[in-house]
């Protein structure tokens, strides 16, 4: 009986170990199954066919090493200027310049706090990168003494040649220190040089420009002048000189199209802003002018040259204590036109004559020939004055226009203007001449209706002939 249970025992544990040979042997042939498999590819994204293999199991390349970042930033006092308004600053200034040609989107900084005394020198901008800023937030100072320019550099302090895509921005000043400028006698070196100054900033040949937040003063002449350029921006700068600085334009344009000129206050010695021969599609609004000789197209055709000047608007312009308000001047036997102008929304407080054309202009030369020619001289045409509200201390109004070219399509709009002091029924009546449009209320003084001829069929083709030049 014993003997059975034992061979029953072994029988059962021959049993338990076949039974777990058999599952060992099911499990080996699985695994084995799977390591035989060929790997499947998947084609993702940016994958290659063909025989190259993917081993998504294998380390990727090493990362490049971070590489060091270009500095944009190029301050002056890390090319040697000193900032304390007495060292020449000038070749650090060129030199931080030139750094930052080199490099897109850079700015040239001048810090807050330092002064720099810059020589007449021309940062050009031929070969620079896209985007290029000058950031003034301390002081440029120009050489204070008119002796010491040398006569190479007599027509401006800092030029700008060729700049393109380019921003001078910041809290700064620029100070062309002009005051010995506007003695005459104390430039005065020969006959040829004696009417020859400065202009602290000049752009010539450039475009993609812009001129904001800045600070401009005491130019020896034109503060701020843009020549044969275009896409023009100029925002929210201040320009001051003293009215008795000869000169001294505030904004002077020429041969430069496409400009902008807004939000700005500007007092000067001379006209706020100046347009030239060869300026269209000039907007400038929002603007605070005086002291100063207001807002001026012209002179033009000096010397019985060609001028063309078309589509400006002029635009919610503040005049105070300016001489005019908005004028347009010509020189007797010019040649060429100025049309499609508007002027509108001006306030004038103590203005001696807000609206003025004048085809016998002839700054100082001698009164006697000054008086009304009878050759010629450039057509005026297409002149809006619209809204046009405040006192004035001398005329209202002031058309003078030539025998032999006569302004044509001249429109009088809503003008409303009273004296500082006096009867305005006191006022001349010839305050116009040789001049043809349309006027409408309100009008004051009322002697503004008479100001303009109607029709004028006749004489307009003097104009279209003339324009036809330009």
């Amino acid at each position: 009986m014993k003997r059975s249970k034992n061979l029953s025992s072994l029988l059962f544990l021959f049993f338990i170990a076949f039974l777990s040979f058999l599952i060992a042997s099911v499990e080996a042939r699985k695994n084995h199954t799977k390591k035989s498999k060929p790997h499947k590819h998947h084609q993702g994204k940016g994958a290659t066919s063909g025989n190259n293999t993917h081993n998504s199991h294998l380390p990727g390349p090493a990362p490049a090493p971070p590489q060091p970042q270009q500095s944009t930033v190029f301050p002056i006092l890390s090319f040697g200027a000193k900032g304390d308004g007495v060292s020449d600053d000038s070749k650090a200034l060129v030199a931080a310049w030139e750094a930052a040609c080199r490099v897109k989107g850079a700015t040239v900084e001048i810090p807050s706090g330092f002064k720099f005394l810059i020589q007449p020198i021309t940062l050009d901008g031929s070969g620079c990168m896209p985007d290029l800023v000058l950031q003034i937030d301390g002081t440029l100072l120009a050489p204070s003494k008119a002796s010491t320019w040398p006569e190479s550099s007599l027509f401006q302090w800092i030029n700008f040649k060729y700049a393109r895509n380019f921003t001078i921005q910041g809290t700064g000043i620029v100070d062309g220190q002009g005051s010995d400028w506007w003695n005459s006698s104390a430039h005065k070196r020969s006959e040829h040089t004696s009417d020859t100054k400065p202009t602290a900033l000049r752009f010539y040949c450039s475009s993609d420009v812009t001129v904001r937040n800045i600070k401009i003063i005491n130019s020896p002449q034109c503060h701020l002048k843009f020549d044969s350029s275009s896409w023009i921006k100029v925002n929210n700068i201040t320009i001051t000189s003293p009215d008795y600085s000869p000169n001294t334009d505030g904004i002077h344009l020429q041969n430069t199209q496409n400009v902008e000129i807004h939000h700005s206050t500007i007092g000067c010695g001379d006209d706020c802003v100046s347009i030239q021969t060869g300026c269209s599609n000039v907007h400038i609004h929002h603007i605070k002018c005086g002291p100063g000789h207001g807002i001026s197209l012209g002179g033009l055709g000096k010397a019985e040259s060609l001028a063309c000047v078309s589509n400006i608007i002029v635009n919610n312009i503040l005049f105070q204590n300016t001489q005019s308000g908005v004028r347009i001047k010509t020189w007797p036997g010019g040649k060429g036109s100025v049309k499609n102008v508007s002027f509108s929304n001006i306030q004038v407080s103590n203005v001696g004559v807000p609206i003025v054309i004048d085809q016998n202009y002839c700054d100082n030369m001698k009164k006697h020939l000054c008086q009304n020619q009878t050759r010629g001289a450039v057509a005026i045409s297409g002149v809006k004055y619209d809204n046009i509200i405040g006192n004035y201390s001398k005329e209202p109004i002031r058309l003078a226009c030539s025998n032999d070219t006569p302004c044509t399509d001249v429109d009088l709009i809503d003008i409303q203007l009273k004296p500082t002091t006096g009867d305005p029924r006191s006022l001349r009546s010839d305050l116009c001449r040789n001049s043809y449009g349309k006027s409408k209320a309100p009008l004051l003084p009322s002697v503004i209706d008479y100001c303009l001829r109607r029709d004028g069929g006749q004489v307009k083709h003097i104009a279209r002939s003339l324009e036809k030049m330009c």
